[in-house]
């Protein structure tokens, strides 16, 4: 049919269901810019990372510098370090420590500590690198390290239940000579103070260390050092928490022995020291904790001086380790 000469005309297109804000997202955008050092490709990014890894190194000891974050296994380990400087380094490797690699400045100055380093590296078959000075600065975060730095691998501590569990079995069935004997520690931060308490048990035929993860000193390049290679002797383990370890530890017939001034027990007076016997030793400042206290079987005290507060922590330890060993010897 023709149309008469008239042209046809759309109808509009009535209103129809919305989006429900659907699309709102993509016309809102991305958002806005992250900050330069929120982005990871960015310069600033990495000098971020660099300043927090630097605030994590803050107040370890001026030989001993942490390079990288700490890591947890399944039975813990602590951080890995890098010790710095020519005296720290040659004296690290006379004590011993453990070491995955010597890093040497490219075209150093030799000196006697140099030479000696390079001797006993090689004598032990750890590996000689020749790195660049500024790669040693990241390594040391800018520590004065005189083209010498010795990386320290992180320490495999054993889990405090099982050390002791295997201890006991062994000694019942004779193949320890004497009864288990432990040191425990309950915040101490000075990883000297640790190294002396590792040489003291090693040096009264004691069986293990036990450090809590949290709130306490680690095994360090600078208690590997204080320790004179008796580290490599005596096992250092770690508890989640002391007080749950210590529990665990008077179930398997361990009594537990905290050091303090005002005990009820004077260490000469000890009648357990031929027993299966855990030691446990406060900061010098704070003494035990009050709960570790609790957990106590005894509280054994030290006769000292009145005009003397206290003792160092690894004094206290010593003592009280060489008077269990003489009643052992003695029985």
């Amino acid at each position: 049919m023709a149309n008469n000469g008239r042209r046809s005309v759309k109808a509009k297109k009535g209103p129809t269901v919305g989006t429900g804000g659907h699309g709102r997202k993509a016309l809102e955008g991305k958002g806005p810019t992250p900050k330069a050092e929120d982005r990871p490709y960015h310069k600033a990014h990495k000098s971020k990372q660099l300043a927090e890894r630097s605030a994590a190194k803050r107040g370890t000891n001026t030989g001993a510098r942490s390079a990288g974050a700490s890591r947890s296994g399944p039975k813990g380990r602590a951080t890995e370090e890098v010790v710095t400087g020519r005296n720290s380094v040659v004296e690290a490797l006379r004590a011993g420590i453990p070491a995955k690699a010597l890093h040497i400045a490219i075209r150093i100055e030799m000196d006697d500590r140099v030479k000696e380093s390079l001797k006993l590296a090689a004598e032990r078959g750890i590996p000689l690198l020749e790195t660049g000075k500024p790669e040693l600065d990241r390594m040391t975060d800018d520590a004065v390290h005189q083209g010498l730095v010795l990386q320290i691998p992180p320490y495999e501590y054993q889990d405090a239940y099982d050390l002791a569990e295997e201890t006991v079995a062994a000694w019942k069935k004779g193949h320890v000579p004497n009864a288990p004997l432990f040191v425990a520690l309950d915040g101490i931060t000075d990883p000297r103070n640790l190294g002396a308490i590792i040489r003291s048990v090693s040096a009264f035929s004691g069986h293990g260390v036990i450090v809590p993860e949290r709130r306490s000193v680690g095994v360090t390049a600078s208690a590997w050092k204080t320790s004179a290679g008796a580290a490599v002797r005596v096992p250092v383990a770690r508890a989640a928490n002391l007080n749950s370890a210590l529990k665990q530890f008077k179930n398997m017939g361990i009594f537990v022995l905290g050091l303090d001034g005002d005990g009820d027990v004077s260490l000469p007076d000890l009648t357990l020291a031929t027993e299966p016997v855990c030691i446990v030793v406060g900061s010098e400042g704070k003494g035990l904790s009050r709960l570790v206290r609790e957990n106590c079987d005894q509280i054994v005290s030290i006769p000292i001086d009145s005009a003397m507060e206290s003792l160092n922590a690894s004094m206290a330890v010593g003592i009280s380790l060489y008077e269990v060993s003489r009643q052992r010897a003695a029985r």
